[in-house]
């Protein structure tokens, strides 16, 4: 069965997608900025926008009835490379106990002031 879940942000209804979707044990959880969806602000810091990735994907995974245990795959895309190093506390503490496949890759992002974009893809484990 598949279910689409909101992080209630502009950019889902303005472009046309999910935060993630659920298909049977999968999680799909599209690629997410350091946007706080409350206030519709970002920081000016990568690090910063890196735990506030975490924290929407980590929001939508618990939706999902998941968490970071479950994440199998996960993309970041910086613009900058450089940049990397500083999101790796945080990218730790989310993964580190239980390490997915991972891939970095540079790429322009939507906005300039989006300095990192994080995607996930999770498998619920059996109850």
């Amino acid at each position: 069965m598949r279910r689409a879940i909101s992080s209630g942000s502009p950019f889902e209804r303005d472009i046309g997608y999910a935060r993630a979707v659920v298909d049977d044990k999968w999680i799909f959880v599209s690629g997410t900025t350091g946007f706080d969806y409350a206030t519709m602000t970002i920081a000016d810091d990568v690090a910063t926008q890196a735990a506030q990735c975490l924290a929407n994907i980590g929001a939508a995974l618990r939706e999902a009835g998941s968490g970071f245990a479950d994440v199998v795959r996960v993309r970041y895309i910086l613009p900058d490379a450089r940049d990397f190093p500083a999101c790796w506390a945080a990218l730790r503490r989310c993964f580190a106990d239980n390490p997915p496949a991972a891939t970095m890759m540079v790429a322009g992002l939507a906005d300039p002031r989006m300095k990192i974009e994080i995607e996930v893809t999770a498998r619920r484990r059996a109850a």
